[in-house]
């Protein structure tokens, strides 16, 4: 779910078990200063999960904690 403010166009990722989905989103869009509230679908929480993934492997090789795989790496495989 994203949640905004029009003040700091801040958006915030909520993790609330499916369960609660229903009641929790209820309680975020009565609130005045929540612009925003919509579920992500399957695919977005998975390119989320991938993105989120991909970064922490930049770091870590920026570190020298992970050697990454070239360019010409990729290409050879296919």
């Amino acid at each position: 779910m994203y949640i905004c403010d029009k003040y700091f166009s801040m958006k915030v990722l909520i993790d609330i078990p499916d369960n609660e989905a229903t009641f929790g989103m209820k309680v975020l869009k009565s609130l005045s200063f929540v612009k925003k509230a919509k579920p992500m679908s399957v695919a977005k929480v998975d390119l989320w999960e991938d993105l989120k993934e991909a970064a922490q492997q930049v770091r870590l090789h920026k570190q020298g904690k992970l050697k990454l795989k070239t360019a010409q790496d990729l290409l050879n495989e296919l």
